[in-house]
């Protein structure tokens, strides 16, 4: 077993997590098997309970573990199915402690970060190694080295290095290269005292991963590699990329680092076979067509709240060859007006979230999808938007809410879910997790599966109830997937509506770059169809969109 410890220094947010999975990417295509962990040192027992403005989008495993985004390009940018046991927080290990504590499990002894706590930390790495399926355990450490918290993970580290041996092990140090242009010059300093901070603790990085603006010439390479100790071939230029985080495998393979990092681990594998991913990138930089999407939703300030559902649309939109312009839309702003934001698109995506917060506005891009037969996609409480308009506007059920926004309710077709009306506590306490959903024949929804059962990951509180099922259903309210025992409404659509779907699960989990999911291909495909109704657009050369209002348009590339 092989192992490679990804950290990061000098300031956060500089895509360990991409970089991490870049390698994984290229060493998955090199035929090694690679899994992820994802070590965060913030006191949360999981990032569940945190607002996306905080932290970006919680990520959903199939076993129902609420995690960080990272491990979502984990997941996107190879073949792993994670769990809870690759993502490990602070709060995690110190609850591990204080329970085993609590129960006398360390005899009297006096409980300390050396060796209890950082014994937890090694015997989470330990847990993937035990499993024999791997030849490789990539671990990223949240944070930023010098960060009080992220310590005890450092030390565990290099307690782990010194019981494996060094030659099983690679230190890859995620850093900064700043150029400051009234100087025209790149600084190294800044990673030289990220680097000596990490000897501080005893850890010597063999790989620097060195974000920049401008590229490293030789002499700054041959800086870092004297100072920083590693050698010149070890530091790997990482510019931002131009058009697509999926050109970052490839960008960091011509920095050779795939290479660099099998040799250091003994590691004798094939070239990368990078035809596909070629492919797939080649056409998000330069596809044939583009579509507007109108993305209605409350978090749309900050990119990385939605992160799973862009990159979903970005591969649905690659399989037919399509670009993507963004039309991020706030739902308070469409509380007062619908048609002048929406309009001139060629599809509704209403995503997941909670709270009462935008959720009028909602409703009305909804109703403008229906009344407008626009495509539409429904996650989560975009199903339920969908469900309380169809009910108010069309089945007359004038009071038709969510039991989430009114608890008195008079008309509940959104309730609580029967298991949850005891539940206090919000963390890791809704239906999460992979579970099954039955198709109903005859549907669009089979049509676009092509199966009559799929496994969904899900992600809340509450429901359709089933007590209005036949009075909607009369009107065209059609639930085309439900759980197996048929109790739970999972997917819904329109009868007489082109493409019109929406789900209680959340689909965005499970696309990948060669393999977009079904319902986000499917609502792509209704897009370009409805587009083709009207003016053709064909893609345009990437600057003309300067000559849209900027905070109209986001390129989704």
């Amino acid at each position: 077993m092989k192992y490679i410890f990804v950290t990061g220094g000098v300031v956060s947010s500089l895509g360990k997590g991409l970089a991490a999975a870049s390698l994984g990417t290229l060493l998955e295509l090199r035929g090694l098997r690679v899994v992820f962990q994802k070590f965060d040192p913030y006191l949360n027992v999981d990032p569940g309970t945190m607002n996306p403005f905080q932290h970006g989008e919680v990520y959903v495993l199939h076993d129902g573990a609420e995690t960080d985004l990272d491990l979502g390009h984990y997941e996107r940018f190879t073949n792993c199915v994670l769990s809870r046991h690759n993502n490990l927080t602070s709060g995690q290990v110190y609850e591990s402690v204080i329970l085993k504590e609590r129960r006398g499990d360390y005899l009297g002894k006096t409980v300390q970060v050396i060796p209890h706590v950082t014994d937890v930390i090694k015997d989470r790495i330990r847990e993937l190694s035990d499993e024999s399926k791997y030849d490789v355990v990539i671990t990223e450490i949240g944070g930023t080295t010098g960060d009080i918290e992220g310590l005890p993970f450092l030390e565990a580290i290099r307690q782990f290095i010194l019981e494996v041996g060094a030659q099983n092990v690679v230190n890859m140090h995620v850093t900064l290269v700043p150029y400051i242009s009234a100087a025209h010059e790149l600084k190294t300093k800044p990673t030289q005292q990220s680097v000596a901070k990490l000897r501080e603790i005893g850890l010597q990085p063999q790989v620097l991963i060195c974000r920049t603006e401008k590229s490293l010439d030789r002499d700054v390479r041959q800086k870092l590699s004297m100072f920083c100790s590693v050698s010149e071939q070890a530091v790997i230029e990482a510019r931002d990329v131009e058009h697509t985080v999926y050109e970052y495998p490839l960008m960091l393979h011509d920095e050779g680092l795939d290479g660099l990092v099998c040799g250091l681990l003994h590691l004798d594998t094939p070239e990368p076979d990078l035809a596909d991913w070629r492919k797939f990138v080649g056409r998000v930089v330069s596809p044939k067509k583009r579509i507007k999407i109108a993305v209605v939703g409350k978090y749309i300030d900050l990119q990385d709240a939605y992160k799973s559902i862009y990159e979903s649309l970005t591969h649905a939109a690659a399989s037919q060859d399509c670009g993507i312009d963004l039309k991020l839309v706030d739902a308070e702003s469409l509380q007062d007006g619908v048609d002048s934001q929406l309009k001139d698109v060629a599809g509704i995506l209403i995503p997941g979230g909670f709270g009462q917060r935008g959720v009028e506005g909602k409703i009305k891009a909804a109703r403008y999808a229906r009344q407008h037969k626009l495509p539409y996609l429904g996650l989560c409480l975009g199903m339920q938007v969908a469900t309380i308009e169809f009910a108010r506007n069309v089945c007359e059920i004038r009071n038709a809410n969510s039991t989430e926004f009114d608890k008195d309710a008079a008309e509940p077709v959104i309730s609580l879910l029967e298991e949850q009306r005891g539940v206090h506590n919000k963390g890791a306490s809704m239906r999460l997790g992979t579970w099954p959903t039955k198709i109903a024949k005859g549907t669009l929804a089979e049509k676009i599966y092509g199966r009559d059962e799929v496994m969904e990951r899900h992600r809340h509180r509450y429901e359709f109830n089933m007590k209005y099922r036949d009075r909607m259903t009369e009107k065209g309210f059609t639930i085309s997937g439900t759980s197996p025992d048929g109790t739970l409404a999972e997917l819904i659509e329109l009868r007489d509506h082109p493409y019109f779907l929406a789900c209680q699960y959340h689909p965005e989990f499970q696309s990948k770059p060669n393999k977009p999911h079904p319902l986000f291909k499917g609502f792509i495909r209704a897009c370009l169809a409805h587009q083709s109704d009207g003016a053709p657009h064909v893609a345009t050369d990437p600057l003309s969109l300067l000559r849209v209002q900027p905070q109209e348009l986001v390129p989704q590339r």
